[in-house]
């Protein structure tokens, strides 16, 4: 019988690989428009790419997404992920390598039902994603669609970044 391990935040073999800066890190978070979570649910692994929002200041990601489907009842069940988001600086030719710097993250997922905090994530997502937030702000976030969109937030318990550029 083997015993199974969980390690969290293993460290990077290949310490010269390590973004030690966490403004660096958090950076990365701040101006991609994707990270892509790993969730589980009775032993059985989904991962999913989302747009979102992430928050300097609280430290989290915001995302929304339906109130019902596979990534609710996932989460309803494992709060629990696993996320990244990557500079792909793409394909090193001759080199069998790749260009990248990525901020990993571990957390736990809530769902925000305050009415601010919603008005918050929305916007903090739409500046992150839009080339002209403002008209997009004026457009969508009417009274009416903040209070049924389903806002979820990723409260990061660690975060660390790992880069290749040669």
């Amino acid at each position: 019988m083997y015993k199974i391990v969980v390690e969290t935040m293993r460290e990077i073999r290949r310490k010269e690989k390590t973004i030690t800066n966490q403004d660096e890190i958090k950076e990365i978070l701040l101006n991609k428009k994707y990270i892509t979570l790993a969730l589980a649910k009775d032993n059985i692994p989904y991962i999913v790419t989302l747009s979102h929002g992430y928050d300097m200041i609280k430290n989290c990601i915001y995302f929304h997404c339906a109130n019902k489907g596979k990534k609710i009842d996932y989460l309803n069940s494992n709060n629990k992920v696993w996320g990244q988001a990557i500079d792909d600086f793409g394909y090193l030719e001759g080199k069998c390598s790749h260009a990248f710097k990525t901020a990993q993250f571990e957390g736990k997922v809530s769902f925000v039902t305050d009415f601010n905090e919603k008005r918050h994530a929305l916007t903090l997502m739409i500046n992150q994603l839009e080339s002209d937030p403002k008209a997009v702000i004026e457009k969508q976030l009417k009274e009416s669609a903040i209070k049924k969109v389903t806002i979820g937030r990723i409260n990061i318990e660690n975060l660390s970044g790992k880069f290749n550029l040669e």
